[in-house]
């Protein structure tokens, strides 16, 4: 046993040097081709194989593997009552600085786990999940220094990877590809909280809706579509523009749109424009995870003195975004009365379209805005439960809930919630802003809402069927007594 531990000590002492040696570590504020990519990646897992983990969701068009690096204390499987975390970047694969500012993200983490305070509490209290590169394929047909054509943009097949996802309005426009379908599987295996998505072309972060409903397309002006969590949305855009030092100015002056301005740095989807098949608006719409669009810089492959700028920039930014999924909204358990957790049980919020399930330990996180809900929490064969919950500031509350099932007797039974004092926050909207509640109708207010739980089925005797049983039961009896 002791001759086994001192080979795999050496054996990282080895991998540690090896990195260190061949220049790979740390990571440089540079291009990476695909190899040199996976070779940063390779050596990061192989140094810190204690929070790191290196892991493939699926190929390309071309066959490449879609890397992504787990970073988190004991990686490798959900841990219940974890958030799970996720960037992916280079999804257009001519808008590369996500791709790097990633790969300098994930080395900052791990270099200074044990360290930094800071980043020792995140990566031991977060799951965080890194795709540096969801179109590699688009890369290799881009070139450095072109900062406004759509030459690498599409995978080898031609295909723009954010119109390529299953929309609710439009359908499947085109075939899915390998490298969507992937991300697809991906974000239905694990429960994802929170999420961004790393894009170039100009200085803004977007947020959701990206689509209309096409009776509003027709019309021909920009609108509003606001999401039923339009307030969360807006608090957390403006977490990121605001921490960084130049987008929240709203002004990019990219060359292409000199005259471009967005209040806070932050916009509407389809305020901005319209699309059809975005990510961002599938994990909203399938699945628990909330996705923004980070637009990082105006050239969309800057030159690679330019990419240490660029993370100065956005490290700071990035670490604030990532801890939101601690400090917004609540977050806790739904068990049944023998402790045991609940898979599958529907969190919703009253006045919200909006809901979202247990995973399969039974945990859940519910971003919202500071102020106090009314919570409903339901699963099939059990009681409802109803509660008011009081979501404070700068602090997820924790909001551990007991199901009854309905087949039990005891009915009224329901673990205490602790609520904090309420802050309430107010978000003006734009008064081109068309509600989601308003503006779609029931059918389409239902591919955001989980099916009511069916009615369970009980037995009614209506008085003229017990009267003819009484008169059954005393025959039955006469006719015994007389047999005697």
């Amino acid at each position: 046993m002791a001759t086994t531990w001192l080979i795999f000590c050496l054996g990282i002492v080895y991998s540690v040097q090896r990195a260190q040696s061949s220049g790979i570590l740390p990571v440089k504020a540079t291009h990476h081709n695909n190899s040199a990519l996976h070779q940063v990646l390779e050596a990061l897992a192989a140094t810190y194989p204690n929070i790191t983990r290196l892991y493939s969701i699926g190929k390309s068009y071309q066959g490449k593997e879609l890397w992504v690096l787990e970073i988190t204390k004991n990686p490798g499987r959900h841990i219940p009552g974890k958030p799970e975390f996720k960037y992916v970047a280079n999804m257009h694969g001519n808008e590369v600085v996500g791709r790097e500012l990633l790969l300098l993200f994930a080395d900052y983490l791990c270099s200074n786990y044990g360290n930094n305070d800071r980043v020792t509490r995140l990566v031991d209290t977060t799951r965080i999940h890194l795709l540096p590169s969801m179109n590699p394929d688009g890369w290799e047909s881009s070139n450095e220094g072109d900062c406004s054509s759509v030459r690498g943009r599409f995978n080898a097949n031609g295909v723009d990877l954010n119109r390529n996802f299953p929309d609710p309005y439009d359908g499947q426009r085109n075939e899915l590809q390998p490298e969507t379908q992937a991300v697809m599987n991906w974000i239905h295996q694990e429960p994802f909280v929170l999420s961004a998505n790393l894009h170039g072309g100009t200085l803004v972060v977007n947020y959701p809706f990206d689509n209309l409903p096409k009776e509003l397309k027709r019309s021909g002006s920009r609108v509003y579509y606001s999401s039923p969590d339009d307030d969360i949305f807006v608090s957390i855009a403006k977490v990121y523009s605001k921490t960084h030092p130049t987008m929240h100015i709203g002004h990019p002056k990219c060359p292409i749109q000199r005259n471009e301005r967005f209040a806070d740095g932050i916009t509407n989807g389809a305020a901005w424009y319209p699309i059809s098949g975005g990510m961002q608006d599938y994990n909203y719409y399938k699945t628990n995870c909330f996705e923004i669009t980070l637009e990082l810089g105006c050239c969309k492959y800057p030159p690679a003195l330019y990419i240490k700028p660029y993370w100065y920039a956005n490290r700071e930014p990035l670490l604030k975004y990532v801890e939101l999924v601690h400090t917004t909204g609540m977050k806790g358990f739904v068990m049944d009365e023998r402790g045991r957790p609940l898979e599958g049980a529907r969190i919703i919020i009253e006045n919200r379209a909006k809901k979202i399930k247990t995973s399969k330990d039974g945990d859940f996180w519910r971003l919202l805005v500071p102020g106090n809900y009314t919570v409903r929490v339901a699963k099939r064969k059990y009681k409802n439960t109803k509660l008011r919950v009081t979501v404070n500031p700068d602090q997820a509350t924790v909001v551990n809930i007991t199901l009854v099932s309905k087949s039990s007797r005891n009915l009224n039974r329901r673990r205490p919630v602790k609520t904090v004092s309420p802050v309430q926050v107010f978000i003006d909207k734009d008064e081109r802003n068309v509600s989601f509640h308003s503006a779609l109708a029931h059918r389409d207010r239902l591919r955001l809402s989980a099916k009511a739980p069916k009615k369970s089925a009980s037995l009614k005797i209506t008085p003229v069927a017990h009267t003819f049983l009484i008169s059954l039961l005393v025959l039955f009896f006469q006719m015994m007594f007389i047999d005697n």
